[in-house]
C-alpha cells in the first residue's frame, strides 16, 4: 500500500505573488512505496535525489519547478491540465506515467529538460500529455522521445548503434526558414536530387552516437503539399558542415500522404542542426499490399495476421509500427505469429493484454526476391 508523505515545514507563501510553494533546502526523500503529491510550485535548493517512491503533479493550476538543484525522482505521474513548467531540469530514474497535461521546458534553453536517466522510460504519452519542449536521456541506446507541442505528440524514435552518454530532442511546429529560437534554415538550399523540404515542422536532435531515427507524419504535416509521391519521402538534416539540407536516407517507409512513418539511414545527430521531411529523387520502390483487419478474440476469424505473399519468400522480415512510429512487432521468417501482442522491448503498456485497438503500419522485406511491401493493419479489440 502506498502512503503519502506530507511535509508542512517546507510550505511557504511567496508574498509578491500570493501563491504557495514547497521549498526544499534540506534533504527531502521519498521512500519506497511513499508518495508525494504536488499541487503547488516546487523550489528545490537542497538534495532531492535518493528517491524510490512516487511523485505526482496534480490539480488544475500551473505548477512550476525551479531552484538551484535538479530534483531526481523515481516514479512520476502527471494529472494537471495546466501543465508543469520546468525552470530547472527534472530527472527521472524509473517510470513516467502521462495521464493529463504537459511537462513544459523552454525551447530557447536546451540546458533545461525533462531528463530520462539510465533505464528510465515512460508510458501513456498522448496529444493530451507529453513533453512540450526538450527531453534528454543518458545511458540508453534506444528511446522514444515523448515530445510535441501544445497540441500534438510528435515523437522521435532513436535507435543508436551503442549507448548514448547523452542525447537531447525537441519538436517544433514551425517553419525552419523562420524558426523562433534558431537562425533560419533555408529550405531552398539543397542538392538537385532533393525536390523539396518541409516548411511545416522540424525536430532538433543532439547525440554523438551513430543512430537511425523514425519520424511520423499526420494530416497537420501536410506532406501532400511537399510531394505527390509518398515513396519519395525521406529524412532531411541541416548539415552544420555544409550549411545546406542533406538527404539522410531511408531504410523503411509506410503509410500514405495523410499519415505514415519513415526510418532514416544511420547518421550522427550532432552533425546536423535540425531534422525534417523531404522529397527525394529516384525513390525506392515500395509495393503496396492489401490492408488487413485483425480481431484476436478467439473466435477463429481474423485471430492472427496471415499474409499469403510471404510464402513466396522464406527469407522475409515483418515489422509492425504504431501510428507514431513505435515498433511493436518484428519477426524474421514470419509464419502467422502476430496475434496483437508486442514482442519487442519498448514502452508498450500492459504488454500481456495486447496492443491497443487502432491503426498500425506494416513493412515486409522479401530478401531473396529483393522486394519491399508496406500497408495498413487495423487491430480491433
Amino acid at each position: 500500500m502506498k502512503y503519502t508523505v506530507y511535509i508542512f515545514i517546507f510550505i511557504f507563501s511567496i508574498a509578491s505573488f500570493g501563491q504557495t510553494a514547497l521549498y526544499n533546502s534540506g534533504n527531502l526523500r521519498i521512500h519506497e512505496e511513499g508518495k508525494i503529491g504536488f499541487h503547488t510550485d516546487l523550489i528545490n535548493d537542497g538534495p532531492f535525489d535518493e528517491n524510490s517512491g512516487l511523485a505526482g503533479f496534480y490539480g488544475s493550476e500551473p505548477i512550476t519547478v525551479s531552484g538551484a538543484l535538479t530534483p531526481v525522482l523515481f516514479d512520476v505521474e502527471i494529472f494537471n491540465n495546466s501543465g508543469v513548467l520546468l525552470n530547472t531540469s527534472l530527472a527521472i530514474t524509473n517510470n513516467t506515467d502521462f495521464f493529463l497535461g504537459d511537462f513544459i521546458s523552454p525551447r530557447n534553453n536546451p540546458s533545461i529538460s525533462y531528463s530520462y536517466l539510465q533505464n528510465a522510460f515512460s508510458t501513456g504519452a498522448s496529444d493530451n500529455s507529453k513533453v512540450d519542449g526538450y527531453t534528454s536521456l543518458s545511458g540508453q541506446q534506444n528511446f522514444a522521445f515523448p515530445v510535441g507541442d501544445g497540441e500534438q505528440l510528435r515523437p522521435l524514435i532513436l535507435d543508436s548503434n551503442w549507448v548514448n552518454s547523452m542525447a537531447l530532442c525537441a519538436y517544433f511546429f514551425e517553419d525552419p526558414n523562420n524558426p523562433s529560437t534558431f537562425p533560419g534554415f533555408n529550405t531552398e538550399i539543397k542538392p538537385r536530387d532533393i525536390f523539396g523540404v518541409s516548411n511545416i515542422e522540424f525536430w532538433r536532435l543532439e547525440g554523438s552516437v551513430l543512430s537511425r531515427v523514425t519520424l511520423s507524419w499526420n494530416a497537420r504535416s501536410n506532406l501532400a503539399g511537399l510531394t505527390s509521391d509518398v515513396n519519395s519521402i525521406t529524412v532531411m538534416g541541416w548539415s552544420k558542415a555544409s550549411s545546406q539540407w542533406v538527404n539522410l536516407g531511408r531504410e523503411s517507409l509506410a503509410g500514405d500522404l495523410a499519415e505514415g512513418i519513415v526510418r532514416s539511414a544511420p547518421f550522427i545527430p550532432d552533425d546536423y542542426e535540425i531534422l525534417t521531411f523531404g522529397s527525394a529523387d529516384e525513390p525506392e520502390e515500395l509495393l503496396a499490399l492489401e490492408d488487413y483487419y485483425l480481431s484476436p478474440n478467439g473466435d477463429g476469424i481474423n485471430d492472427f495476421l496471415e499474409i499469403p505473399e510471404l510464402e513466396l519468400s522464406p527469407n522475409n522480415r515483418l515489422e509492425i509500427y504504431d501510428r507514431r512510429g513505435l515498433k511493436v512487432f518484428q519477426m524474421d521468417n514470419y509464419r502467422d505469429e502476430f496475434r496483437g501482442i508486442s514482442n519487442v522491448d519498448n514502452m508498450v503498456l500492459n504488454r500481456n493484454i495486447g496492443l491497443p485497438e487502432g491503426l498500425y503500419f506494416y513493412i515486409i522485406s522479401l530478401d531473396d526476391l529483393g522486394l519491399n511491401f508496406q500497408g495498413f493493419l487495423f487491430l480491433e479489440r
